[in-house]
């Protein structure tokens, strides 16, 4: 059994309150589009983002973060100024799916799957831990689940954005945004463990000491 501490003590790398900048605009700018108009609606998103950057910058937080979230509202608020619609607004979002769901795809395809490479990137394990044979199947198979969730998302966006439907939209983003990927994440981690324990493979640091069988595993950390 995986510890409840253990998992939320993970997610606590993942998920951090930077999270809200990616609700706030949207959710701003659907509610104030429904009540007053377009218009309206792209001033509040970017003001609320100038706000949300201005106070990661009090709390000395990155100020290139600051600026990309600002540059991402401003992207989308002028493609919804241009064409006039506020579905135009989620085009970023929409894109963004369709890139990681293909980068997604290619991983598996390409045999190197994507959450091998989001962990070798997050906790520094060595690349060559991950494409043994009896630790890789762990990592394509969580992908695969990374893979279908991608797919709902961009599925249900594509739907709505050729409905012109902006409000459902944006709760379909927000749904299946943070709160879609804390859930995955949870799994990914305890079927991750559960897995790497089933394929009776080396840890990561018995892999590190050339370490022979029989291994203990990996105890901790996907």
């Amino acid at each position: 059994m995986v510890d409840r501490n253990e998992v939320l003590e993970e997610l606590k790398q993942v998920v951090t309150g930077k999270t809200i900048d990616a609700i706030i605009p949207p959710l701003l700018f659907v509610l104030v589009n429904n009540f007053s108009g377009l218009n309206p609606a792209l001033f509040t998103a970017l003001g609320s983002a100038i706000v949300l950057g201005l106070i990661r910058l009090s709390k000395k937080q990155s100020w290139l973060y600051a600026l990309g979230g600002l540059l991402g509202v401003a992207l989308a608020a002028g493609l919804a100024y241009i064409t006039q619609t506020a579905t135009s607004y989620f085009v970023p979002a929409l894109l963004s799916s369709a890139l990681l769901f293909t980068v997604t795809l290619f991983s598996l395809f390409a045999g190197k799957p994507l959450a091998a490479w989001a962990s070798h990137l997050t906790r520094g394990w060595p690349l060559a831990w991950f494409w043994r044979a009896d630790v890789k199947p762990a990592y394509r198979e969580v992908t695969w689940l990374w893979a279908a969730m991608l797919a709902t998302r961009l599925i249900l966006q594509v739907y709505l954005f050729r409905q012109g439907a902006a409000f459902t939209l944006a709760w379909v983003n927000l749904l299946l945004g943070w709160p879609a990927i804390i859930i995955v994440l949870v799994f990914t981690y305890i079927y991750g463990i559960w897995r790497l324990r089933s394929l009776k493979g080396p840890g990561v640091e018995e892999f590190k000491l050339g370490k022979k069988p029989p291994w203990r595993g990996q105890t901790r950390g996907f």
